[in-house]
This record gives structure tokens, sequence and C-alpha cells, in this order.
């Protein structure tokens, strides 16, 4: 007698638990090819709330942690991909609809991007802080802070190195974040919350919530408890990020925006290696005088 496939329904990763949706709601997610491949959760607003919720109760004792403590936790992420590349492989190939020596190397470069932000962890603040030359008998010294609770909008197509590419260089500096899942391709995503939950990342350090973008980005962009939003991933989605940035600039959140092209909105190109852009994005600078002796 065959075995009856068992199909999974996903469901969202909040404060390091995996809740279902509150509002009960559930869609159908398919590969490349139109075939089903299992049901995931359709995140509300409600969802997005407690997300942030979560989020900015970890704030605290994330940004109190050490750098170095900070670069190991995301070098441990690092680590549970690596052990489980064939799933992502898999995963990225359905998605993507990449052979399977692309969708390795995909993978490869998730992993990296991990370890790349891990290394800069206890180092961006030199090359981003100073001691600035004033006249007069005290010191001038600007020094990096975490912005707060960010929220982000995955990329839609990059399934797993966009994803990761967002979600590092907003961690890596203290921030908690907030992230609405490529649609369409959201199930290595949910895999890298299975890694997130059996890593050292603290719960509410990551959230990840599957679902509409166009129903839960305008709430975020306008939460006046989420600090900064990054719209990278509007590209490939009916939301203007016009309205998002407008949004979020009536409550005075910080925006970083897409990357644009002749016909709008697009995705960049994640297999680059990163500059200290996006990191920096998400940093507030202190400035702090301090009185020296003659």
């Amino acid at each position: 007698m065959s075995r009856v496939e068992v199909k999974k329904t996903y469901k969202l990763y909040i404060g390091g638990a995996f809740p279902r949706s509150e509002s009960g709601r559930s869609y159908e997610v398919s590969d490349s090819k139109g075939r089903f491949l299992a049901n995931a959760a359709l995140g509300s607003r409600k969802d997005a709330r407690d997300a942030v919720v979560k989020a900015r109760s970890a704030v605290a004792g994330w940004s109190g942690a050490t750098a170095y403590n900070r670069g190991q936790v995301l070098y441990r992420v690092a680590e549970v991909m690596e052990s489980r590349k064939s799933q992502f492989v898999e995963e990225v190939r359905a998605a993507e609809g990449l052979t399977a020596a692309r969708a390795s190397a995909i993978v490869d470069t998730a992993i990296d991007r991990w370890v790349w932000y891990a290394g800069w962890a206890d180092k961006f603040q030199q090359v981003l802080d100073g001691l600035n030359p004033v006249t007069g008998p005290f010191f001038n010294i600007s020094a990096s802070e975490p912005t707060g609770v960010v929220a982000a909008l995955a990329p839609q197509r990059s399934s797993l190195l966009g994803l990761v590419s967002v979600i590092a260089p907003i961690v890596v500096s203290g921030n908690t974040a907030v992230v609405l899942t490529s649609y369409e391709r959201p199930i290595p995503a949910i895999t890298l919350a299975e890694a997130l939950a059996t890593s050292d990342v603290p719960g509410g350090v990551i959230n990840l919530i599957t679902g509409n973008p166009a129903e839960m980005a305008p709430w975020l962009a306008s939460h006046r408890d989420v600090n900064a939003i990054d719209l990278t991933g509007v590209a490939d989605t009916e939301i203007g990020w016009a309205e998002l940035e407008r949004a979020s600039a009536d409550n005075l959140k910080r925006v970083v925006r897409p990357a644009m092209g002749a016909s709008g909105a697009v995705e960049p190109d994640f297999t680059i290696v990163p500059g200290l852009q996006r990191l920096e994005a998400f940093l507030e600078t202190k400035t702090v005088w301090h009185p020296k002796g003659r």
C-alpha cells in the first residue's frame, strides 16, 4: 500500500515561537512550475502587531549584549544552516526554478553572508565611529547605537539570499527585526525560522511573517513603535514605495528606499559582497562631550 504524502502547513515565527495566524487563514504555496508545495500561514495586521511587541521586548537584551556575543550568535546561525544545507538547496531550487548547482551556490552565499556580518559585529564601530576634532579642552566622540525595532519587506524573488542580506545587517548592531517574507516563495524563509529557533538567537530578535505584504506593510510603516523600515522587497509587489515612505514620514520613521531601475523599484544583486551601507542605515549616532585635562 502506498503512503499518503504528508503536506505541511507552515506557521509564523514570532517571539521565538511558531504560532498560527490569529486569523486562522493560510494560502497555497507552489513551486516555480506551479506545483503545490505546502500551505503557509496568511499573516494579518494583528500578527504583525504581536511581532512588534515581541521585537520591542527583545531590544534591551539584544542591544545590551556585547558585540562579540552578537557575532557569535550570527555565526551560530550559519552553522545551523550549514547542517541543513541540502534542505535549503532543494527549497531554493523549487522556489526559484534554479538548477541544483545554482541553488547550492546561492545557499553557500547566504551562509557566508551570515559569517560576513558576524565578523563585523565588533568592528564596524571602529570604522563608523570616531574622535571629532574640536577646539577646546574636551573630547568630542561620535558613537553608533542601534535604532531599535526595524520592519523589513524581504525580497520577493531572492527567497533566501535576499532575505538573509536584509536581516543580518539589521540585527548585527543590536536592532530587532519584524520581517515580511516573500509572498510566493516563503518556504526557504520558514526553514530559516527553524534554523533561528534551534540556534542561539534570542526570542523576539528576528520575527518572520508569511503572507501578503500589501496587507501588512502599510500598517508597519505607520506603526509608531517601529523605528525604521527597509523597503527593499517592495519590488515585484503591488505596493507603492512612495506611499509607504509617506506613511513612515508621518511618524518620523527612518526609511531605506528600494533600489530603483528605469521601470521602477528593482531587487539588487545580492550575490555582490555588501558594504556597510545597510548596517549603517539602522544606526543612530550619539555625540559625547568629555572634558580633558591640560
